[in-house]
Parts: structure tokens; C-alpha cells; sequence
């Protein structure tokens, strides 16, 4: 069990050894975490990833038989853990628990030899109900999104759906479970939630949970994101003044995204992810699995590798590394870094996917 006492202990993640393979992209960045979607589906419309005005009741999510089986999940976890280094496995979405019997695959990845970590991240408005379902199946952590917790700011940045007791009835599910540390994401925009970081920190303070406020990324073309609804890192640490001393923390494993900070009478701990002037990716480990099968080496990335063909054509094993071994050996990704060398250099505001290669 880790100890809450010390900010340091409560925000860390399990320790990551080095790993015996050395899958090295072209900028020399090992392959450490895979995250995998398990449903392309979520049951809020959140406005900064999923909005209701084109994510409606005619849109058209990936049909069940195009998704991955668990079996198919599974497989090249193990392939990405015992062959190319990953140590980490992260289950998201889409809304993940809204996937049926997730904890029969979690059940599945939790004894692969090697892995370190099986973390989930949640909206947290099913997380009450199955919580200790997926602690008892295998998974060690969960981190929920949760944007602000007054009602009337939740239901703007929801879409209108979900209750926001209901997500903090699944922090304390999560926490009795043993899913510790819970981690809160907060995504913070100009002019709608700022408000929420102070309360957010306020109300976890002490209480063995870590918020971490993530600066309002242009993710995709579809969320409305302006250069001016962005709330920097340096101003949110600014927000927090008056809650107590904060110290800046140690990285706890090579490419870790978020600035750590702990309290200095250990009453716990915040993170911010920055992405624009001060970009989290250059040292980036981190590659996603689509819902549907495709290996996606960057967050901001228009295509992937397609795995889900090759699985149900009946390739091998070694034939499945390979081709994850190209993707990654060719990967050069490092969007947020390009972004902040042409604000700077010649004052763009927003980049493209096609202007910076995904």
C-alpha cells in the first residue's frame, strides 16, 4: 500500500525497470506504454472530445464485429509486453466501462508476465457500480475526468449527461476498492471552468488523491479549441497559491507528460500537463490501440497501422511484432514540440494535422 503521507509517494505510478527489449523510435524513444480503447463509444458528450452538435443519436460508432475481441486485445498486449518492451497497459475509450465484461478482460491482461501496471481511465459515472469488479479481476489503478464539481459546470462540459455525485461516488468506490492512487484529469478552458482547480484541489486535499490540470489541447478539428481558450500551466499553479506550499517532484519514469508537484506538509499532491510553450512529447513512450485495431504511434495522429487484419487473416506471432517494430522504428512524432518552434518563430496559432505529419 502506498503511503499518502508524502506528496512524492502519492502521485508516483509503480516504478517502471528498464525492459529487456530496446524498440527505439527514430528520435531514440523507447516503447513503454500501450494504451488501449476498448469502445469508441461514451455516454456523455463532452465538449472538448466528443460534442453533441456531431456526436449525435445518428452518428455512426464502430460497429461491434470491427471492434477487437478480447482475445485479439489481449494477444498483443502480450506480444507488446514480453517481446517489445511495454511495461505499462492503460484502458480507455470512449467511456471504457460502458465496453461489457471488462473486468473478464482485465482478468485476461492482469497475469501477463512482465507487466507493472494496469491502470484504467474513466469517466467515472459507472465506476460506483464496478469498482470492485475490476479490482478483484486484476486492475491496480483507475484516473477519472472530472472537470468541475458544481453541477451547472458539469452538466455544460458533460453535454448535459452524467451527475456529477455520481462520479464522486465512484473516486470513493475506486479508493475502498484499492484502485490507489486515484488520479482526477481536469481539462481546464478560459472563460468556462478556471473556477473548478481551486475547488478540485480543495476538495481532494489531504484525502489521497491527485488532480492534475491539463491544459486545453487542439486534439482532432472537431472541439472548437482556440489559441485564447487555453489556461497555461504557469496560471494554474497560480490558482492554487494559498492552498500551501508546493514543491516541484522528481519525474518518477522517463516520459512522463505531467509537472508534479506536492504539498510541503504532505497532505498530497497536483500535476499539470502542459502542451503548448512548454510540450509534453519529446520524450513521449507512448503508443494507442484504436478501438478497431490500429497502432497509433501520437495523440494527435490521422492513421495508424492497421493489426486487426492481419490478426483475423491468420498472421503469426512474429509477423504481428514486425510490423509494430516498423511503426514505432519509423515513428518521429512530436507534434507539440513542432507546434511551440512555429508560434514562436513565426507567431501561427494553430497547426493542422497535415502541417506537422499527425
Amino acid at each position: 500500500m502506498l503511503d499518502f503521507g508524502t506528496g512524492a509517494n502519492m502521485f508516483s505510478s509503480p516504478p517502471m525497470t528498464e525492459a529487456r527489449p530496446q524498440l527505439l523510435d527514430r528520435l531514440q524513444r523507447p516503447l513503454r506504454e500501450l494504451r488501449i480503447s476498448v469502445t469508441d463509444r461514451c455516454n456523455f458528450r463532452c465538449s472538448y472530445c466528443m460534442p453533441e452538435d456531431v456526436y449525435d443519436e445518428g452518428y455512426r460508432f464502430t460497429r461491434r464485429a470491427e471492434i477487437l475481441r478480447f482475445e485479439e486485445i489481449t494477444r498483443l498486449a502480450r506480444l507488446a509486453v514480453q517481446r517489445l518492451g511495454v511495461r505499462k497497459l492503460r484502458l480507455t475509450g470512449g467511456e471504457p466501462l460502458t465496453r461489457r465484461e471488462l473486468p473478464a478482460l482485465i482478468q485476461m491482461l492482469a497475469p501477463i508476465d512482465g507487466l507493472q501496471d494496469l491502470a484504467l481511465t474513466t469517466n467515472g459515472s459507472l465506476l460506483a457500480f464496478q469498482a470492485d469488479a475490476l479490482a478483484r479481476a486484476g486492475l491496480r489503478r483507475a484516473t477519472v475526468s472530472l472537470d468541475a464539481l458544481d453541477a451547472p459546470t458539469f452538466a455544460k462540459l458533460s453535454g448535459g449527461r452524467g451527475d456529477v455525485a455520481e462520479v464522486l461516488r465512484g473516486i470513493e468506490a475506486a479508493q475502498a476498492a484499492g484502485l490507489s492512487p486515484v488520479k482526477i484529469n481536469c481539462v481546464v478552458q478560459r472563460g468556462v471552468n478556471e473556477h473548478a482547480v481551486r475547488a478540485l484541489a480543495e476538495r481532494f486535499r489531504g484525502r489521497g488523491v491527485v488532480v492534475r490540470f491539463i491544459e486545453f489541447m487542439d486534439v482532432g478539428t472537431r472541439n472548437a479549441w482556440q489559441p485564447d481558450s487555453v489556461v497555461g500551466a504557469d496560471e494554474i499553479c497560480a490558482m492554487l497559491e494559498g492552498l500551501g506550499t508546493l514543491e516541484r517532484l522528481p519525474a518518477t519514469h522517463h516520459g512522463e507528460v505531467a509537472q508534479r508537484y506536492a504539498y510541503a506538509d504532505g497532505q498530497g499532491a497536483v500535476g499539470v500537463i502542459a502542451a503548448g510553450p512548454r510540450p509534453c512529447c519529446g520524450d513521449c513512450t507512448r503508443a494507442r490501440l484504436s478501438a478497431d485495431g490500429r497502432l497509433l504511434n501520437c495523440l494527435f495522429a490521422e492513421h495508424g497501422t492497421d493489426l486487426r487484419a492481419p490478426m483475423r487473416d491468420g498472421v503469426g506471432d512474429d509477423a504481428l511484432v514486425a510490423a509494430i517494430e516498423r511503426a514505432w522504428g519509423a515513428r518521429g512524432d512530436r507534434y507539440s514540440e513542432q507546434r511551440a518552434e512555429r508560434w514562436s518563430r513565426d507567431g501561427r496559432r494553430r497547426l493542422e494535422m497535415y502541417q506537422v505529419g499527425g
